[in-house]
């Protein structure tokens, strides 16, 4: 019965620091394959795009800088939109939603402060008070992928698709809170390009309950200068 016991504590223990060292292999895989430590010397992003949504196209900058500044902006029926995060205060002006500058706070700061990560969530995670599990390999629209779910330090839980052949993300999967309501968002990642030793999906196709969306990147520009005044909220 001991040596049962014994043997028994023994293939656990190893199928943990398997299941573990399978992770960390996944992860080390994924960055090779974008290029993650070039990525991680960037320190400016801008992205000049289109979106997709209800039978329109509407045009869209994207700005980031590190360690944690965001904004991006948006025509929409000939009005500007602008949703910022500075690094402390999170903001947004949307003329269709009312005139001035509003506070984001709650769900919609959270979502700001995740997409200010330039360097993307899975990288240094753990650093970042995230925690992730692989969840194995899964049939992610017809093509092998892992499966790793990723807890951020704020609670948000997301799954991401890392295509088994490429190791590129190919599907990423979240529950989010938006105007009082639980949505589930899928974004499903293609066409990844190039841009100086990175590879970086230039199409994005965007599914929740209320509709359909798409985003192609049409011009992406690494370590531009930005000045940190654009993020930060009107009249500070």
């Amino acid at each position: 019965m001991k040596r049962t016991f014994i043997l028994t504590a023994l293939m656990l223990f190893a199928f943990i620091g398997s299941h573990a060292q399978s992770l960390d292999d996944v992860l080390k895989k994924h960055y090779a394959a974008t290029g993650q430590e070039k990525l991680a010397a960037v320190k400016t992003f801008y992205v000049k795009a289109k979106i997709s949504m209800m039978g329109m196209d509407m045009p869209m900058t994207i700005q980031m800088k590190k360690p944690d500044k965001f904004r991006i902006e948006m025509e929409a029926m000939g009005q500007k939109i602008i949703q910022a995060y500075d690094g402390e205060t999170g903001w947004m002006q949307n003329p269709m939603a009312g005139a001035g500058t509003t506070d984001l706070a709650g769900p919609e700061l959270k979502q700001a402060m995740s997409q200010a990560d330039l360097e993307g969530e899975l990288y240094n995670y753990e650093k970042k008070g995230h925690s992730a599990e692989l969840l194995g390999k899964v049939n992610a629209d017809g093509k092998e992928a892992y499966k790793i779910k990723l807890t951020n330090a704020d609670g948000t839980v997301k799954d991401y698709f890392i295509d088994a052949g490429t190791y590129l993300i190919n599907k990423i999967k979240v529950t989010i809170e938006s105007m009082g309501q639980t949505v589930d968002v899928e974004t499903k990642v293609s066409e990844y390009k190039d841009i100086n030793g990175i590879k970086m999906g230039s199409k994005m196709e965007i599914s929740t309950p209320m509709g359909n969306q798409s985003m192609v990147m049409e011009e992406i520009k690494l370590d531009e200068s930005m000045d940190d005044s654009i993020f930060a909220r009107p009249g500070e």
